[in-house]
């Protein structure tokens, strides 16, 4: 591939005046590396295969090509018969898609009826909202439900979409994507994104895409050192003390802190409250309701820390976000370049934290191993925590 200096503007890749004009109207001038290699190719109807890690527009690199196919095929369905299907594992990022589709399609001439279904809400109202729809985003469980009560019927979708395909498995749905596979045409579009190429993604791949075009944009390893990393030592009983005060003596906004589950995220975020720094934590115990007032809080900067967990982390989409703290470690390696790798986009520097208990230090060795990079371990004896 021709190396190129700078990406190619959105008007050299074959999307219509109207979504160029929405793009230029919310200042969205360059495509990133996986929009500039997705959008031409789903334009020209192939299958496509986009490994790219969270953050780098992989949303738009198929909502664009896919609204303007929309504008200039001029789908016809039957009622209740959806030409377009984006498949997501967590309700979280089933609604950040369609707030991006409807962001992307306010400027073209005709409305374009998007529906976002997802369980732990009542099915009923979801039923009725079927009618009519042209772009459905769902979570397999529930679009299965919704199918089960002729709700929706899948014998016309024309686009297939599977975002976050590694995380859907992960998350055990392959029986459930098996079963809706067979209820949808031989010939359509299929287009799957994922953050890693792991086996189970390539076993998907081989069962859904045909012929597909493969992009996979790397995480270059400036990309992580654009992230000022750092790490400190911190006895257990002194990890609470020690966060408020890296937030304070730091006079951080819009940090997003994480924790290893809901019970810790809730007692962190209640502890940050006592102590005067507004907090609140979302997960997967709280509402709907409640997850989504706190996360346009956060992103409006009307809430100052943001405390969750792995599971909501990839629903947490936010253009400039300066801190990442790691109250707790991960699981694992990935899901630690995954936390890091919400701050310092776009090349804004930012900043991640990491808090290690002793406990904690041989577990830290291993992500540092698998990351390329080390990360010097700094004592904290000598900071006085007295007030935090």
């Amino acid at each position: 591939m021709p190396p190129t200096s700078s990406p190619s503007p959105f008007g050299n890749l074959g999307l219509s005046d109207a979504l160029l004009k929405t793009l230029a109207d919310r200042n969205y001038t360059e495509p990133t590396p996986i929009q500039e290699q997705a959008i031409p190719a789903v334009l020209f109807g192939k299958d496509v295969l986009g490994i790219a890690k969270t953050g780098s527009g992989k949303t738009a690199s198929y909502v664009l090509p896919i609204l303007a196919r929309m504008q200039k095929e001029q789908w016809a369905m039957a009622n209740r018969h959806v030409p377009v299907l984006v498949l997501v594992p967590t309700r979280e990022l089933a609604l950040q898609v369609e707030a991006v589709f409807n962001e992307l399609s306010t400027g073209l001439p005709e409305r374009v009826k998007t529906v976002a279904v997802y369980g732990g809400v009542s099915i009923n109202p979801q039923m009725i909202g079927m009618q009519g729809v042209q772009v459905l985003i769902a979570t397999p469980g529930r679009l299965l439900d919704l199918i089960d009560n002729k709700a929706v019927h899948l014998a016309e979708v024309k686009v297939l979409v599977l975002d976050e395909a590694d995380r859907m498995l992960d998350l055990g749905f392959k029986d459930e994507m098996d079963r809706l596979l067979k209820l949808m045409p031989r010939k359509r579009q299929n287009l799957l994104f994922s953050a890693t190429l792991s086996n189970a993604v390539n076993e998907i791949t081989q069962l859904v895409l045909h012929k597909p075009e493969v992009f996979q944009v790397t995480e270059e390893p400036q990309e992580v050192t654009l992230i000022r990393q750092r790490a400190f030592r911190v006895p257990e009983e002194r990890k609470g003390p020690y966060l408020r005060y890296l937030i304070k003596s730091h006079d951080m906004h819009q940090v997003l802190v994480f924790t290893s589950s809901t019970h810790s995220a809730d007692h962190v975020a209640e502890k940050l409250v006592k102590n005067g720094i507004d907090a609140r934590a979302t997960h997967s115990r709280k509402s709907h309701h409640a997850r989504q007032q706190a996360l346009a809080d956060f992103k409006a900067g009307k809430l100052r820390v943001l405390v969750t967990t792995d599971l909501l982390a990839r629903g947490i989409d936010i253009a400039f976000l300066p801190y990442v703290i790691n109250y707790e470690l991960p699981r694992s390696p990935k899901d630690h370049v995954h936390r890091i790798g919400r701050t310092g986009r776009a090349q804004n520097p930012g900043e991640a934290f990491t808090i290690v208990t002793p406990e904690d230090q041989a577990f830290f060795k291993v992500i540092q191993k698998k990351m390329g990079q080390w990360v010097m371990l700094e004592g904290t004896d000598e900071v006085e925590l007295k007030g935090y």
